[in-house]
């Protein structure tokens, strides 16, 4: 009799919780795998494929914490994968979206949206802290859409459901969809020159039309460097040591201001055709080089407005601001400016004393 009494109550212990959970569930027809979004722990992320229906795609992949890569190519610009985490890591969902909009929403999202695949790094067994068997798996996959009326909220979808979600990040004021970017050149680190003083083994600067303004710098020691002008491959012995050392310590953080390699292929070729203003050349110690020629840049219409100081005077066949670049070996087409590279395109003249 004891024994059935046992059984009678678990039997209906079990059969309260059932009740329970039917209740649960019954009070939200949302389940959470369909709007699941977050990544509750984005240092396991190891790779982010964006691709839009343009076909156009960026592959994100984690080369050491912290560092990524761009389509296997190009050197990840940390700012803004570190706002894409963030983003991953902070979604929440507003609201799914109301009935009378829903198929014009998810009509949009089969048209307008990009998908986002997310790769972790997880463990076969991961129990009470003993993690075992690493590898990595697609763990989450959904569609990005444009931004709602009210512009604080974007439209989502998880892969295989039918039911989009207005997704955000509370306390921010504005939509997500331009951090999902399928565009490479919006990943591209934008550095060109980034090396140390102590990593610095040479810099050649040619001026191709001066090329009496032309030469080498060779770093052999602490402070030790020889400076050669290339117009007669000779010596110079009476250089200021401290402005040689300032110009060998300011190739660090260099960027160019924007990529221009969607231009129109005509605009560019007239512009790479004609003579190169700079061409320099820097070789680290492991005898890596990296190269930029400028050209020349149009300048901006001038107005009354546009007050040169009295005491500069500028070149009125050129923009006193700004330069196109070929970087890359030649590959990229930027633009830069002036203000940022003016301190490594000294002439020879500058380091006489």
């Amino acid at each position: 009799m004891k024994k059935n009494r046992i059984i009678i109550l678990f039997t209906l212990i079990l059969a309260i919780i059932a009740v329970l959970l039917i209740l649960r569930n019954s009070k939200s027809t949302l389940k959470k795998e369909l709007k699941d979004f977050a990544v509750t722990d984005t240092s396991t992320i190891t790779k982010i494929f964006l691709v839009d229906k343009g076909n156009r795609s960026v592959l994100l992949t984690k080369s050491l914490p912290g560092h990524w890569m761009v389509n296997g190519k190009f050197i990840g610009k940390p700012e803004i994968i570190k706002t894409l985490l963030e983003t991953m890591l902070k979604l929440q969902v507003r609201e799914p979206v109301p009935n009378a909009a829903r198929n014009n929403i998810l009509k949009r999202l089969s048209t307008l949206s990009t998908k986002v695949e997310i790769y972790q790094k997880v463990y076969r067994i991961n129990i009470f802290g003993l993690k075992l068997f690493p590898h990595e798996k697609l763990t989450k996959t959904y569609y990005v859409g444009d931004n709602t009326q009210d512009l604080c909220g974007t439209y989502m979808l998880i892969e295989n459901s039918s039911e989009p979600f207005i997704v955000w990040i509370p306390g921010f004021n504005g939509f997500l969809t331009m951090r999902y970017t399928p565009k490479e050149e919006d990943w591209r680190d934008a550095t060109i020159f980034n090396l140390p003083f102590s990593k610095v083994k040479s810099v050649t600067v040619k001026f191709p039309t001066t090329p009496d303004s032309s030469y080498t710098i060779n770093h052999i020691g602490e402070r030790d460097f020889s400076l050669i002008s290339l117009v007669n491959n000779k010596q110079i012995m009476d250089v200021d040591t401290l402005r040689v050392l300032e110009y060998l310590s300011s190739f660090r953080s260099l960027k160019y201001e924007a990529l221009l390699n969607d231009i129109g292929a005509d605009f560019k070729d007239s512009i790479t055709r004609m003579t190169p203003f700079h061409i320099v050349t820097l070789t680290d110690i492991n005898g890596k080089t990296t190269t930029i020629k400028t050209f020349h840049k149009k300048p901006m219409t001038e107005t009354p407005e546009m007050n040169f100081p009295l005491n500069m005077t500028y070149d009125t066949s050129s923009d006193p601001e700004r330069m196109y670049a070929l970087i890359n070996d030649d590959k990229d087409f930027v633009l830069i400016q002036f203000y940022v590279f003016d301190r490594i395109l000294r002439t020879i003249n500058f380091f006489i004393k």
